[in-house]
């Protein structure tokens, strides 16, 4: 079966797949496919649709979204996008409206500056 839509490729995967926890060499507790796991998260973010929403092939939406909290909190994230932007010849940072979407609610702006899940502080 080829690559579907939001899933990473073999190439891309093989960047990040000794970045992220849960490999046979770490301690503790593992999932059981990394990469499954992974293109979860992709499926979410980049479909903009929600957490309840996400394909049974990818498991328990409650665990896929339990564990991507639990690697915000942990940096995880944070890491794989240090390593990927070391390469500047990246042609997958590119970013516009058909990747990122905003909630219809993004537009009231309350409250203060805030940290945001994917570690990086929001502008003043």
């Amino acid at each position: 079966m080829g690559i579907r839509r939001y899933e990473l490729s073999e190439a891309q995967w093989s960047r990040i797949a000794l970045l992220v926890p849960g490999k046979t060499a770490d301690p503790g507790r593992r999932g059981s496919d990394n990469r499954l796991f992974v293109n979860g998260c992709l499926w979410v973010l980049r479909s903009g649709a929600h957490w309840c929403d996400l394909p049974e092939r990818y498991g328990k939406w409650k665990t896929v979204h339990r564990r991507f909290s639990r690697w915000c909190h942990a940096g995880v994230w944070e890491r794989v996008f240090e390593a990927l932007t070391v390469d500047r010849d990246n042609q997958y940072l590119m970013i516009d409206s058909t990747i990122v979407r905003a909630h219809h609610q993004a537009a009231t702006g309350k409250g203060g500056a805030r940290i945001r899940r994917w570690g990086v502080p929001e502008a003043d």
